[in-house]
């Protein structure tokens, strides 16, 4: 018995994780270098979701900063016509944050693998 329970709590730790880190219906997700090539885009709106702090302390020039806390009341400065990317410390709270656009009507939203910690 002791065996099945640690199964079954194994299996869904892993559910959980594999549902935490994979992209959401519509997000795409790319890289960092892969962003570098798209910055200053005109058709592109660049977000990036870290605290103030966070933003003040070292940020990519061009993004905007909307902490994901307040990103469901400040969607409204965002265009719904242009494709939205994504950017954190990490790769996590910009995971939420892009799932939260796709919900919220956003069809074009790229996620920053790896976020600030990538960047270089």
């Amino acid at each position: 018995m002791d065996i099945l329970l640690w199964i079954v709590v194994g299996a869904v730790v892993l559910w959980l994780g594999y549902r935490l880190t994979s992209p959401q219906k519509g997000v795409q997700s790319i890289s960092t270098e892969e962003l570098k090539s798209q910055l200053g885009s005109k058709n592109k709106q660049f977000v990036d979701v870290r605290t103030p702090g966070e933003f003040k302390g070292n940020h990519v020039k061009g993004f905007k900063n909307i902490p994901l806390n307040d990103l469901p009341k400040r969607m409204d400065e965002l265009s719904k016509d242009k494709e939205v990317v994504v950017m954190c410390q990490s790769g996590m709270r910009s995971s939420k944050a892009s799932q939260i656009l796709i919900k919220n009507g956003f069809e074009k939203v790229l996620n920053v693998r790896g976020g600030m910690s990538s960047y270089r």
